[in-house]
């Protein structure tokens, strides 16, 4: 992520007082899951991303390959409104990666992302051949 846009995030998030984060993914079936993390930790996360270990999903991976990354995606960024007012929660909706910085094939946000773009490829290649 570029440096403005974590800074000008960053800012964001202290002057809606928000005290905690919620990094927002979707299990293999479709289930909303969370990781929380105090504010502190906002900069961390918007820069490298939060680990955390994804053999406690199912469906995601094995022990010996549990370490997976959240990344965080700034444009998601949103206060949960059923919370007070003095306890702040935000939310990022995160992209899933594994160890060496690899999106996690069974995120289903990446394969969302993955057929849109071939479809975008697609149509304009099939758009392309007819003119």
């Amino acid at each position: 992520m570029r440096k403005n846009t974590v800074s000008e995030m960053l800012e964001k998030i202290e002057n809606d007082d928000v005290k905690f984060l919620r990094l927002q993914f979707t299990d293999i079936q479709g289930m909303p899951k969370n990781v929380a993390i105090p504010v502190q930790q906002a900069e961390k996360a918007l820069t490298e991303g939060i680990w955390f270990d994804g053999s406690s999903i199912e469906g995601f991976a094995r022990i010996e390959e549990s370490d997976m990354l959240l990344k965080p995606d700034p444009a998601t960024y949103a206060i949960l409104p059923w919370r007070p007012a003095e306890a702040r929660v935000a939310r990022f909706i995160c992209d899933v990666y594994t160890y060496g910085n690899k999106p996690f094939e069974g995120d289903p946000r990446h394969v969302l992302k993955t057929r849109l773009n071939r479809q975008k490829d697609g149509f304009y290649l099939q758009y392309r051949s007819r003119t």
